[in-house]
């Protein structure tokens, strides 16, 4: 079970600016993603703030965002580098079991992945996620490095989007096609 603390906002500037763009595409009837709660149990709550100061995760969350862009089902997670270097150990196999499943069932999954050190995004096709992650479990590199991304894929902020992520699951889409 799962401690939460600090460390587990990481992420939380990089949601944010996710959970902007997705109100921007919902608002202009683009796409509807909405961001997957983590389920936890409070352990010690502050009397006077009624905050909560110590919870454990109740289950192993599937994937950050799910929902669906012009009828196609969509789903996808956020992670933050601070490194030219990612480390898989930062993608869970409860993770990668979802996202597999769900690519079966006809939908998308992929990750954005904001590499805050340089203030760049990167949509990581499900395709190449899945070659790094078995690269690692066949024993390769437990990583990938910054220089292995597909170039095509970094994210330009455009028409207020912080990350506009749907140019890139069109140009994902037709290379499935």
């Amino acid at each position: 079970m799962a401690t939460w603390n600090s460390r587990g906002l990481r992420g939380s500037t990089l949601e944010e600016f996710i959970n902007l763009t997705n109100e921007k595409y919902a608002a202009q009837g683009l796409a509807l993603i909405q961001k997957v709660p983590t389920p936890i149990t409070p352990v010690r709550i502050d009397k006077e703030s009624r905050h909560i100061t110590l919870a454990y995760f109740d289950q192993k969350s599937t994937v950050d965002y799910i929902g669906a862009v012009q009828g196609i089902p969509v789903c996808f997670d956020a992670k933050e580098c601070h490194t030219d270097t990612f480390p898989i150990q930062n993608i869970h196999p409860h993770q990668i079991s979802f996202m597999e499943r769900f690519e079966r069932q006809e939908g998308v999954s992929f990750l954005v992945i904001f590499y805050s050190h340089r203030n760049e995004f990167h949509y990581m096709r499900h395709a190449k996620l899945m070659e790094f992650w078995r690269r690692a479990q066949e024993g390769g590199r437990k990583s990938f490095r910054y220089e292995e991304l597909e170039q095509g894929y970094f994210m330009e902020p455009k028409g207020g989007l912080l990350v506009p992520y749907l140019d890139l699951l069109q140009k994902d889409l037709e290379i499935r096609s």
